[in-house]
């Protein structure tokens, strides 16, 4: 019993060690997105060097399952707690490179880039953030009707970065000494539409670890 106990204890401090990465991913986008409405250059790059911080959470949340698992060899449902959140782990860690590579455009575009930037792309990360969210809530509580809801936010995040791209292509017929920022743009927004992908797959991992099945929220 006291072993068992202990392993709670354990899946009690994963658990927070993995809202802990999601808020800190959360602001990565959040913090992107401001520093390219500001067009600021220093903080772009502070956004790249703090990248290392999100690395470190996903390496000791990985370290602390693979640990857990060789102390308390673990079967069925709470086996698949652990291996969820190894997935939802790497899927928060690569959504945060998603917010790097915003601040690596942002830093290509540079401070006079002259664009007006559309707000549907800051609607597109509130979006996404939403998104991060109801999927921290949905794994706390286990409550695959919470994950099912992320397949259909995806599908309206999808859709905005499809009218998105196709403003800027036409912008770019028009404003051909500008090609390089307006691209800068299209990628920015493929990168807020990836972040999206990643949180349907974590939807996915809450329904492999209440369900023990795959699940396609795509």
């Amino acid at each position: 019993m006291k072993a068992r106990g202990h392993f709670e204890e354990e899946l009690v401090d994963l658990k927070e060690m993995i809202k802990t990465l999601a808020q800190r991913t959360k602001e990565s986008l959040d913090n992107a997105i401001h520093i390219l409405y500001q067009q600021d250059i220093e903080a772009a790059k502070n956004i790249i060097t703090n990248d290392a911080l999100i690395d470190a959470q996903e390496e000791r949340i990985n370290n602390f399952v693979l640990l857990t698992i060789a102390r308390q060899q673990p079967v069925a449902k709470d086996l698949r707690k652990l291996i969820t959140a190894l997935k939802i782990s790497s899927d928060l860690e690569r959504m945060a490179d998603h917010s790097t590579n915003i601040a690596k455009a942002t830093i290509h575009l540079g401070e006079e880039h002259n664009i007006t930037i559309d707000p549907q792309l800051r609607e597109m990360a509130v979006l996404a953030m939403d998104m991060v969210d109801l999927a921290v809530k949905a794994f706390d509580q286990e409550d695959i009707s919470l994950a099912d809801k992320l397949g259909e936010m995806d599908d309206v995040l999808d859709a905005k970065c499809g009218e998105l791209i196709k403003n800027l292509l036409e912008m770019t017929a028009i404003n051909q000494e500008q090609v390089q920022h307006v691209m800068q743009m299209a990628y920015i927004t493929r990168y807020i539409e990836r972040f999206g992908d990643h949180i349907t797959n974590i939807g996915e991992s809450i329904f492999f670890l209440v369900k023990g099945e795959q699940y396609d929220l795509n």
